[in-house]
């Protein structure tokens, strides 16, 4: 067995910072550890700290990392999550609601956690409520993937919009969006996934000072490839990322697997 170790490579497109690590594991493990130093500084200066958390395949060993580091400044964090199904219960598999309470608030006593309702029958006003809740909240940081398709949150590329007047919006989502839902597990058969979701909006998004963003497999290759050679444009939501002023990537050595080598800069 080697004992080789793979050293962690950095580079940087536009103002977004990326780094490569040798496992998913250890890309979670990094993620996580960006959040726990950004938690902690910000814990200093206040004691309310409004957070958004992602979820899906993504997420699961950044957040299973995070909630294993002690002494962070839970009881000061105010949740939020990035988007939820329309119609499915909170005891389905696929829920947000369910993940972020399995992965989440039943391993870290937060401030408070605030769920979106996405079986709720005036969806327009869950996503107004929501909107207001963020815009008091204030959010410092945000936990972040990208989609097969390059979406954020659930902005596909049919529905994402640089300039979206709106802050929370309910959303059609694209075949490929629903294909990838499938894929992971999430539902039996692609025809289980939901067409709808309520989704944060893009500008919603990067309003947050501090993106920390978690893109492993193998399935990520060919979009991350693409987040960094298209043009920025909604064809490629997450192409958006090039111009934030705090963000990082983290890649394993399958997402990054369409990068070419010449670019890292360590």
């Amino acid at each position: 067995m080697s004992s080789e170790v793979i050293e962690v490579k950095h580079f940087k497109v536009g103002t977004m910072k990326l780094e490569i690590h040798p496992s998913r594991k250890a890309a979670g493990a990094a993620a996580a550890q960006a959040t726990a130093e950004a938690l902690k500084e910000r814990g200093l200066a206040s004691d309310s700290i409004g957070v958004i958390f992602a979820t899906g395949a993504s997420q699961v060993d950044t957040l299973d990392a995070l909630t294993g580091i002690e002494n962070l400044p839970w009881s000061n964090v105010c949740g939020f999550h990035l988007d939820e199904y329309v119609g499915i219960s909170t005891d389905h598999p696929a829920s947000f609601r369910r993940y972020l309470r399995e992965k989440l608030t039943q391993k870290v006593k937060l401030k408070e956690f605030w769920e979106i309702d996405g079986n709720d029958s005036n969806l327009g006003q869950v996503c107004q409520d929501y909107a207001e809740k963020l815009s008091e909240a204030d959010p410092q940081l945000c936990l972040l993937g990208i989609g097969e398709n390059g979406h954020l949150a659930f902005n596909d590329p049919s529905a994402a919009d640089f300039s979206d007047p709106l802050n929370v919006k309910t959303v059609q989502l694209d075949p490929v969006c629903r294909q990838q839902q499938a894929a992971e597990g999430w539902f039996k058969r692609f025809q289980d996934v939901p067409e709808r979701a309520i989704t944060l909006t893009i500008p919603t998004i990067f309003r947050v000072p501090k993106l920390i963003v978690s893109v492993p497999g193998s399935r990520k290759a060919k979009i991350m490839r693409r987040t960094l050679e298209e043009p920025i444009a909604t064809t490629c939501p997450s192409s958006i990322l090039r111009t934030h002023p705090d963000v990082t990537v983290y890649l394993d050595i399958d997402s990054a697997a369409e990068l070419d080598g010449d670019e890292f800069v360590n």
